[in-house]
C-alpha cells in the first residue's frame, strides 16, 4: 500500500484554475459525475478539500464549470471547423476527425464525448445541467445550419433540402460517434461511419469532389 503525504491545511491561492479544471474533467469524463469521490476530486486538482471548495464550490458547482470550459472550447473548434471557404464534405470530415481525435485519445482508453458521457446521465434529474445540455446541442445545430444553408446557396446541397433536418442529421451522426467510440467500435467502423454520413448530408458535393480528384489523377500520372 502506497501512503501519501497528508495534505496541508492550507493552499496558496497561486493554482492554476485552468489546470485544476483540467484535472477535474478527467475525473469526471473518466468516473462519471456519481462516481467521481471528493478525494479523487482533490486529487486530481491538485488541491486539498478545504482550497478546492473554496475556488469551485461544491463537487456539484465543480462540475458545472467543468461544463461550461468544455462547452466554450467545443464551440471554439466548431467556430474554426465549419470553414466557409472549403467544400462541406471536407469541413464535416474535419469536424468528425477532430472529434474522434478527442474521443479516443492515443494510448488511452475510449472516452466518447464529455458532455454526452457526463451530462446525459445527469440531466435526467438535475434542471440546471438539462438546461446546459439541451443550450449546447442547439446552438451546434444552429452552427451546422447556418453552415449547410450557405452550402445549399452555393450548390453543394439540393436547393430543396431542409438545412435544419440536416444540420439535425449531422449533429446525430456527431453523438452517435460519440457512443459508439466510449463502447469500443473500432475506428475503422467509424470512419465508415462518418463517409456514409457526409455521403448522406451532402451527396451532390461528395459525388462532385470524387468526380474531380478522379479526373485529376491521370494528369498527375502522365507528369510522372
Amino acid at each position: 500500500m502506497v501512503h501519501k503525504e497528508p495534505r496541508g491545511r492550507g493552499r496558496p491561492r497561486d493554482y492554476d484554475p485552468d489546470e485544476a479544471l483540467r484535472g477535474a474533467t478527467t475525473a469526471f469524463w473518466r468516473l462519471g459525475f456519481s462516481g467521481a469521490s471528493v478525494d479523487q476530486l482533490s486529487d486530481a486538482t491538485d488541491m486539498n478539500r478545504p482550497s478546492m471548495y473554496a475556488a469551485f464550490g461544491d463537487k456539484r458547482a465543480l462540475y458545472l464549470k467543468t461544463l461550461d470550459r468544455y462547452i466554450e472550447q467545443s464551440n471554439q473548434t466548431i467556430r474554426r471547423t465549419l470553414d466557409y471557404e472549403r467544400p462541406l464534405p471536407k469541413v464535416l470530415r474535419n469536424l468528425y476527425q477532430a472529434a474522434l481525435s478527442a474521443y479516443l485519445p492515443p494510448g488511452e482508453r475510449p472516452r466518447g464525448c464529455y458532455l454526452i458521457s457526463t451530462a446525459a446521465a445527469e440531466a435526467v434529474t438535475d434542471a440546471e445541467v438539462r438546461s446546459k445540455l439541451r443550450d449546447a446541442l442547439q446552438g451546434f445545430e444552429r452552427a451546422l445550419t447556418a453552415r449547410i444553408e450557405h452550402a445549399r446557396a452555393v450548390g453543394e446541397v439540393d436547393r430543396a433540402a431542409n438545412a435544419a433536418a440536416l444540420a439535425m442529421v449531422a449533429s446525430a451522426l456527431l453523438h452517435s460517434l460519440a457512443v459508439r467510440s466510449r463502447a469500443g467500435d473500432p475506428r475503422s467502423a467509424l470512419e465508415s461511419l462518418i463517409d456514409a454520413g457526409v455521403e448522406l448530408i451532402a451527396p451532390r458535393a461528395s459525388r462532385g469532389t470524387s468526380s474531380a480528384l478522379r479526373r485529376k489523377r491521370p494528369a498527375r500520372s502522365a507528369r510522372k
